[in-house]
């Protein structure tokens, strides 16, 4: 065997420090392009609302593409969210119980189902519903779109992309985002109102009373605040990643992937800053 010689052995052990420098700073020069250009995206977006809006006939917003992309965004997924909603608000009510038992507080089940979904499981759960359900087929619409040459075509019209396609996508998950939210909520207290009846012996009017008595008005409109901001998170990264696809059928599938993958971890982040936020001011 041959050893190495001191120059050697010192370009070996610089290569070994650097690498992983390079890799770290290659990942974080690519995250902050990916944020600047979601960033850049939305506001080219909330322009394109105020020109949308004073512009004239034939370059105004389209209406009815906004009306399609929120039934196909919102309405699509009430199903999937009140049955999810509703099995995690009957778990609940089974998982807090035994506790609750030993304190001889069994009918304050719906006091703490209720706080915890208003605040913090009716919006996150609906967001990552949602992720899944209209985040990645707005990316690999858009990517398929880009894939297929359409977004050259109405570029070559004169024709906004941003206007025509993204800002009837983002507005739309952003207003459904919160409807969905709110039956998100009802469905889920409605699980825990069921268990609570046939399981555990508390009536209805019991369950109702405590859940009234714990849940305040700012509690509600933290919840739709959450549900706006992940709305918007959603339309944007799979916005963003949609139309930035490059190459063919494969790099949709990719794009598709990271958009349900970084805006999962994106609305988890944002709600756990929300909650440091609103906790510091006691709301």
């Amino acid at each position: 065997m041959t050893s190495l010689t001191p120059q050697t052995s010192r370009r070996v052990l610089v290569t070994l420090l650097i690498r992983p420098i390079r890799t770290i700073g290659a990942r974080a020069l690519g995250m902050l392009e990916f944020v600047g250009g979601v960033g850049y995206l939305l506001a080219d977006t909330f322009l394109a609302i105020r020109r949308g809006l004073i512009a004239g006939r034939g370059r105004r917003m389209g209406w009815r593409s906004l009306w399609e992309q929120m039934v196909r965004v919102g309405v699509r997924s009430v199903p999937i969210v009140v049955l999810v909603l509703f099995c995690i608000g009957a778990i609940l009510a089974l998982q807090i119980s035994p506790i609750l038992k030993d304190y001889g507080a069994v009918a304050r089940t719906g006091d703490i189902i209720s706080i915890a979904v208003f605040r913090e499981l009716g919006p996150l759960v609906a967001g990552v519903v949602l992720t899944g359900f209209a985040g990645a087929s707005i990316a690999a619409e858009l990517g398929t779109m880009v894939v297929s040459e359409e977004i050259e075509a109405l570029e070559a019209e004169a024709i906004s992309p941003v206007r025509f396609l993204v800002l009837p996508r983002v507005l739309a998950t952003i207003v459904m985002m919160v409807c969905v939210s709110v039956i998100a909520n009802l469905s889920c207290v409605w699980g825990g109102l069921v268990v609570s009846d046939y399981a555990l012996g508390i009536t209805p009017r019991q369950y109702l009373n405590h859940t009234f008595a714990a849940i305040k008005v700012r509690d509600f409109i933290t919840g739709l605040i959450k549900a706006g901001v992940f709305g918007g998170l959603i339309s944007s990264f799979a916005c963003y990643l949609g139309l930035n696809v490059t190459g063919g059928a494969q790099c949709v599938g990719v794009a598709t992937t990271r958009t349900v993958v970084l805006t999962s971890v994106a609305v988890i982040i944002v709600d756990l800053m929300f909650t440091s936020v609103f906790y510091m001011l006691k709301l």
